[in-house]
Parts: C-alpha cells; structure tokens; sequence
C-alpha cells in the first residue's frame, strides 16, 4: 500500500448537468493493488495507516489521467500538416504514411513513438485509431502493453476509395479482426475496437462485417467518424442513397452505449436524436477540427439533445497529444460561437479530459475520477519553478482560477508523473523500460 499526500482536483459529477469541481488541499488517496482504498484528509488516513509508506506531491496538482478518445497511431509523425481540407489532407498527408505502416519493422517505430507521446502528454486512457495492416495493429498492442497504459484499438477496415494497398474485403476484414481480438482483448489493460475507417470508403457489406465483429467480441468498441467535412458528408449521401451519415451506422447497429465517433462537426437535428437515443458519444476533437477548416462543434446541440460528448487529440491533423491544449481549443470554440456556444469552466474542460472520456469508453466505473474503488490512474502537474504556469499557480486566488491556468498554460513538460493502475509509468521525461 501507499499513502498519497496531494492537492487532489476531479469531476465525480457532470458540470453540464450541475456537478461542481471536487478539490481538497490537503488530500490523502490510500493506493492498494492499484485501487484506492480511501480517501480523506490526509492527517485523518495518516492515524490508521501509521506505517504505510507516503509520497509526498503536495507542491503540485494531482489529477485523473487524461483520457483521449480519438487518436491515430499512424499518423504520429505527420503532425504539422497545415492548410488542407479533411479530403486533400488524407491524400496528400495521412494516407501515403499509412501504406507505409505495411512494413512492421516501420510500424513497430511508429508504435513506440505514439506510445511515448501518449505518456508524455500524461494520456492514462486512449482510444486509439489504428491501422489497416493486422501487423501493424499487432505491433500497436505489443507497444501498449509494455508501456502500461489502457488503449483500446483495432484493425481500421475500408473496401472503397481509398489507395489498394489500404483496402480489404469484408470476409478478410472480419477474419483479421477476430484474430487481433482473439490475442488482444482483454489482455491486461487492452481491448479491441471495430473500426471502419468512415462510411465513406466502406461499403454496406463492410459496415455489416463490422457488426458482426462487433458482436463475436464481448466488450468491444465501436468507433468511427462523422460529419467532419461538408464535403465528406454530401459524398456519404450520394454513397448511401441520401442517407443521413449516422444512419450509414446506425442501419447496421452500430451505434450503441458501445459507440465512440468522432468529429460531429455538422450533424442534423435527426442524427443527434439518433445517437442520443443509442446512447454513443461523440469524440470532440477541436484542434484538428480548427486545423483542417471543418468548423466549429456544436457543443449546446449535442448537451441540449444529450449526446455524451468528451475529448479527442486526432493528432495527425491536430497539433499533438495534450488534452491541456485541446481542452483550451474547446473553450475558445465555443467562444467564438457566441450566443450558439456553451461556455466553458474549468471544471467542463477537466469533465471532458477525464471522467467523460472514461463514460464514453465504458470505463467510469474504473478510472476518471479519483474516488474510492477506483483505479489509480493519475497524473501530478507540477511545472519547474519560474515557469508561467508555476507563477499562475502561485498567484491564483481558487482551485478553479488554478485549473484555468493549467489548461491554459499547461504542456507536457509540466507533467511530473504517470501513474496507470498505482504503477508510476513515467517521471518527469524518465519512462519505464520495456520488458526485454
């Protein structure tokens, strides 16, 4: 057992439905086995627990790890592709690197690499879009499960439009699928996702092989895109006969509380009573969404029709890995909505990070929060001395001005620690060795 000593700061309640920000100063968290025990002041748990061992992170923040809930593996070394629309960008950016993941070797790098940034960027918790190649998805799970965090992924599967080498048939896609899962799912902290890449380049037998998978592998994921581009949303009518784009997945049951889609930039009314009615979420992804000039989110639509909405990096269209900085992007979208925007606290930008993006996954009752009977997955803010948000910190006047500023200020460099399960996965820019 160890006894954390921290200034602790989580949602256990949804401030889009009246929660508040839970914070306590002088917090004591008792980790055994990875769950926490208790929880209280730590003067109090300190008089049980006399002789258990005390970490001391009083002079920072601790939080929930961050959960991210659309994130690309393959497009980790691409970042930084500026000035193209959704469709130019995948041909001249995304879709030519990931051919490249056909090469394992290539593939495995590109894990190790995505792994690091995950960690850096203090993300416990991910969703991860994988690749088309079975080796590369392979080599995905191999690097999450030796850096410990919690990533469910999957074979990305599409049969139209895109470059051969990145197409499939629905009777391989469907084989390929169950043998990754077969391996992968519920190994350790990993899970499968079924993953068309969009409906746009998968067909109607596609989607159905999907839900197929879907149903063969208890507990998986579904994920997907949606809406993302004015342009991307007409051609997916004129695929489908008309057909709104959610309604592409939701004829093929797709969507349920096991749904995860991302963007959503532009939906219908209809499509948001449809995913509300199923109960999948919706990955907001702003910077990517601001990068590629898809628009701003309609944050209020999706509260007011209750569609769960929580987080996601994209990277390889956005501009890297921190939820600090896409919760920042979030609140300055729904600035610039005015009337038609939600405005954003502190305590909604942490809720989206952390406890929604563990809801979205089917996750909330393990980590998001640092409750009793949760897993200890957590990160400790803790910026170097001078740095402007250690003088924010020093000068705010509430634990919300406080949380303002780590989303405003904060970057990965001022994280200073990873736990995943009450096993520290990384200290400052030090990272746990693999197994050999």
């Amino acid at each position: 057992m160890t006894l954390f000593r921290a200034t602790v700061v989580d949602t256990p309640s949804n401030p889009f439905t009246g929660g508040r920000l839970r914070s306590d100063d002088d917090c004591g968290l008792l980790v055994q086995l990875g769950v926490i025990t208790a929880r209280g002041p730590f003067e109090t748990l300190r008089r049980v627990h006399p002789d258990e061992p005390v970490l001391d992170l009083r002079e920072g923040m601790l939080l929930p790890g961050m959960v991210d809930t659309h994130v690309h593996f393959p497009q980790v070394r691409i970042i930084g592709g500026l000035g193209l629309p959704l469709l130019d960008w995948l041909d001249q950016c995304a879709l030519p690197e990931e051919m490249r993941l056909a090469d394992v070797d290539h593939a495995r790098g590109v894990a190790r690499d995505f792994v690091a940034g995950l960690v850096d960027a203090g993300t416990t918790t991910a969703l991860v879009f994988g690749a088309h190649y079975a080796g590369a998805v392979d080599a995905m799970f191999d690097a999450a499960d030796q850096s410990g965090l919690r990533v469910t992924t999957g074979l990305v599967t599409s049969d139209r439009l895109l470059p051969e080498p990145l197409l499939t048939t629905p009777d391989r896609a469907r084989a390929e699928s169950r043998e990754l899962a077969d391996r992968w799912h519920g190994k350790g902290r990993l899970r499968y996702a079924v993953t068309p890449r969009f409906s746009l380049s998968a067909s109607d037998d596609l989607l159905e092989a999907c839900a197929q998978t879907l149903a063969e592998v208890p507990g998986s994921v579904f994920t997907s895109h949606v809406n993302e581009n004015l342009h991307e949303i007409r051609e997916v009518a004129r695929l489908f006969g008309g057909s709104a784009y959610v309604d592409t997945y939701d004829r093929h049951g797709l969507l349920t509380p096991r749904a995860v889609l991302a963007h959503d930039v532009h939906p219908s009314d209809p499509e948001l009573r449809t995913l509300a009615a199923r109960g999948a979420a919706v990955a907001h992804c702003p910077t990517s969404n601001a990068a590629l000039g898809s628009g701003l989110f309609p944050l209020r639509r999706h509260v007011d029709a209750g569609v769960r909405v929580s987080l996601g990096s994209d990277v390889g269209a956005g501009t890297g890995f921190c939820l600090f900085k896409e919760g920042l992007q979030a609140y300055f979208v729904q600035q610039l909505l005015g009337e038609a925007g939600l405005p954003l606290t502190s305590a909604h930008l942490l809720w989206l990070s952390t406890a929604a993006g563990a809801d979205a996954l089917g996750l909330g009752e393990e980590v998001g929060v640092l409750s009793v009977g949760r897993q200890f997955d957590a990160i400790w803010v803790l910026p170097e001395p001078g740095d402007p948000l250690a003088v924010g910190l020093a000068n705010a006047s509430s634990t919300d001005e406080a949380l303002s500023k780590v989303f405003a200020l904060g970057t990965t460099s001022d994280i200073a620690g990873v736990w995943v399960g009450g096993e520290q996965i990384a200290a400052g820019h030090w990272r746990r060795p693999g197994r050999p």
